[in-house]
Order: C-alpha cells, then sequence, then structure tokens
C-alpha cells in the first residue's frame, strides 16, 4: 500500500505540472486573500481567515480533480492495471494507496497555507486570530479535502479518459458540496424536508466545524462519504 502511496506522490511531482498546480492554487488564494478587493484581509476589518475558508473549497473543487484524474484512469489507458492485478496487492489496498497518496499531495498544497495564519496574527493591532475556531476550520478544510479525494479517485475509476475523470469528480463535488443546499432552497420544500436535504450536503458540515466546534456526526458523516467513495471505486475495479 505505501509503495502505491509514494509512487503515486513522485509520479505527480515527477512534471512541472504537478508543481505549477500546488503553485497556483497558493498564488490564486494569496491574491484574494491580500490582493484582491472586497475579499483581502486588511480591508475585512479584523483578524479573521474566515475569507479563506469560505475560498478554499471552491479552489479545491477543480485542484483536487486536477490531482486524481489519473489515478486509474492512466492505469486503465496504458495497460498497467493489468499488471498491478499481478501482484500480491488486493483491491482494497490498492484503493488505500492511491487515495493516501492523492491526499498526501492536498496536504502538501495546504501545508503553506499556515503562512497566512501566521501573517494575520501578526498583522493584527489587538486580539489576534481566534486560534480555537481557526484550528477547527483547518480541521474542517482537511476533511472537506479528504471526502473530495475519495470522490476524485471514484470517478477516475470509471473511465480510461482523464479529462472525462476530471469534469465527472468536478460535478460530483459541486453537488455534493453546494447542490443539496441549493435544493433545500427550493420554496415547496421549505419547514418540511429542507433541513433533511441539507443535512446530506457537505457545506452543512464543513461550515459547521469552520466555526470551530468539533461535532462528531460531522466526522462521522465525512467519514461515511469517504468509505461510500470507496466502495464504489472497488465494485469498479472488480467490473474491471
Amino acid at each position: 500500500m505505501w509503495s502505491i502511496c509514494k509512487k503515486e506522490c513522485s509520479q505527480f511531482f515527477s512534471s512541472l505540472t504537478g508543481f505549477i498546480a500546488v503553485a497556483g492554487f497558493l498564488l490564486l488564494t494569496g491574491l484574494f486573500l491580500f490582493v484582491f478587493p472586497d475579499t483581502n484581509i486588511p480591508d475585512y476589518g479584523y483578524a479573521s481567515l474566515q475569507p479563506f475558508f469560505d475560498l478554499a473549497p471552491w479552489i479545491l473543487l477543480f485542484l483536487i480533480p486536477a490531482i486524481t484524474m489519473r489515478s486509474f484512469s492512466e492505469e486503465f489507458k496504458s495497460g498497467t492495471f493489468e499488471i498491478l492485478q499481478t501482484r500480491p496487492i488486493g483491491f482494497s489496498r490498492l484503493i488505500a494507496g492511491k487515495y493516501l497518496g492523492c491526499l498526501l499531495i492536498v496536504t502538501i498544497a495546504l501545508l503553506p497555507t499556515l503562512i497566512y495564519m501566521y501573517s494575520v496574527e501578526q498583522l493584527s493591532e489587538t486580539g489576534g486570530l481566534d486560534m480555537g475556531a481557526t484550528i477547527g476550520a483547518y480541521i474542517g478544510l482537511f476533511l472537506l479535502a479528504a471526502v473530495f479525494t475519495a470522490i476524485g479517485v471514484a470517478c477516475s475509476s470509471f473511465t480510461s479518459n482523464a479529462v472525462a475523470a476530471f469534469l465527472i469528480s468536478v460535478f460530483a463535488c459541486f453537488i455534493l458540496y453546494s447542490g443539496f443546499n441549493a435544493l433545500s432552497r427550493v420554496p415547496g420544500l421549505a419547514g418540511t424536508a429542507d433541513y433533511y436535504i441539507e443535512l446530506l450536503g457537505i457545506d452543512f458540515h464543513y461550515n459547521s466545524i469552520s466555526r470551530g466546534v468539533v461535532d462528531i456526526r460531522d466526522i462521522v458523516y465525512f467519514a461515511s462519504v469517504i468509505l461510500l467513495a470507496g466502495c464504489i471505486t472497488y465494485r469498479n475495479l472488480q467490473k474491471r
């Protein structure tokens, strides 16, 4: 499993594309948080990383599918999936290795954003950041990235076309992140099933943790979605 994980990481960073993707994520978030009007933290009025935690899911919604799109689709296209089947490794360990490799890449992309926390803390004249809420929000962001990664790996197992896997993954992540929230706002559902529909979306649970309250129900939700995506991936590999 760990050899698959290391192979996934080394393949991503073996070309300039991997470094450009991570650098693009950091550059884009940096510009929004410190340069662009209406979203930059200095104009926000007080020390808070909330603009970052509001913006990051939308950027990760495109970055993570770009990382995961080749996970299995490239194996199918190049014919190396058949070679992997001859090795003494089961589908479960193969999926876990691919997933952990992609999640490690995403974590590497997120780690430099801790500089934002340090910068805002130093720029603050009084009070500083609410560290409890900020740490909770980072936990929520990591769980969100973990779910997006699981969805991306699952979508990659559907096709041998990496571009198609990317598009399917972006669509699936978008629907799970904000689709249920939008559906719950349909006037006909107000006061009836709107709350339960909103509970199905990632946005509801991410916002809950982002407030600094780490609820076990939110953890169970994220773990359940990751497990479901893993089961879908396993089933797709069995069909192969």
